[in-house]
C-alpha cells in the first residue's frame, strides 16, 4: 500500500519558500547530487499537491529542469485545491476533498510513495492524521521570511521517529493521543 510522505528542500532557518512563494533561492541548488534525493524519485508512484504549489513559482520554469524533482518526475499528479480550473490540466487528477485526493493519489501509487508537494498540504494531512513520513533537504541559505516547512498555529504535538538506516532527516510520523 502507498505510504504519503511530504518531502521538501527548506532553508537552514526552516523555509522552503521566500516571500510570495518565492522559489528563486533554489536554483543556485539546481543540478546539485542528491543520491538521496535520486533514489527517492525512483520510489515515487505519483504527486499530491496544493494549488499554490502546481500554479506557483517554479525557478527552473522555461528550462529543461521545470516541475518536480527538477524535471525529472513523469507520473500520475492529484490537484487539491477549492478552485478547480476549467478546463482542468491535462493529465492531472483534481480533486476538492482531501480524502479522495489521497485515495486518488493512493490508488495511482500503487505500492510506492505519494510525494506530497506543499506546505499547506502536508500540515492538512497531518491535521487528519494520514501523513506516514516526512524528508527534509537542508539547503545551506538563511531566507529570514517565506512559507515555513510546517505552520501550525495552535497544533498538537506530532512525535517523529528517525527513519532506520535513511538520511538525518527522513522521519516516520507517529501519531499519539495527547
Amino acid at each position: 500500500m502507498a505510504r504519503l510522505l511530504y518531502s521538501a528542500t527548506m532553508s537552514l532557518d526552516g523555509f522552503i519558500a521566500g516571500p510570495n512563494g518565492d522559489m528563486s533561492w533554489l536554483s543556485e541548488h539546481v543540478g546539485e547530487t542528491n543520491e538521496t534525493a535520486e533514489r527517492l524519485l525512483a520510489q515515487v508512484g505519483s504527486i499530491l499537491c496544493g494549488a499554490v504549489t502546481f500554479f506557483g513559482d517554479d525557478p527552473n520554469r522555461g528550462t529543461d529542469a521545470e516541475g518536480a524533482f527538477g524535471g525529472q518526475y513523469d507520473g500520475p499528479v492529484v490537484l487539491l485545491t477549492h478552485q478547480p480550473p476549467e478546463p482542468p490540466p491535462e493529465g492531472v487528477v483534481v480533486s476538492t476533498d482531501l480524502r479522495s485526493a489521497v485515495e486518488q493519489a493512493k490508488e495511482a501509487a500503487g505500492e510506492k510513495y505519494v510525494n506530497i508537494l506543499g506546505a499547506d498540504v502536508a500540515r492538512q494531512c497531518i491535521d487528519e492524521g494520514l501523513l506516514d513520513e516526512i524528508l527534509v533537504f537542508v539547503a545551506p541559505a538563511l531566507l529570514g521570511d517565506g512559507v515555513r516547512l510546517f505552520h501550525r498555529s495552535g497544533g498538537a504535538n506530532v512525535h517523529l521517529d528517525r527513519m532506520p538506516g535513511e538520511t538525518e532527516h527522513w522521519y516516520r510520523v507517529v501519531y499519539r493521543d495527547c
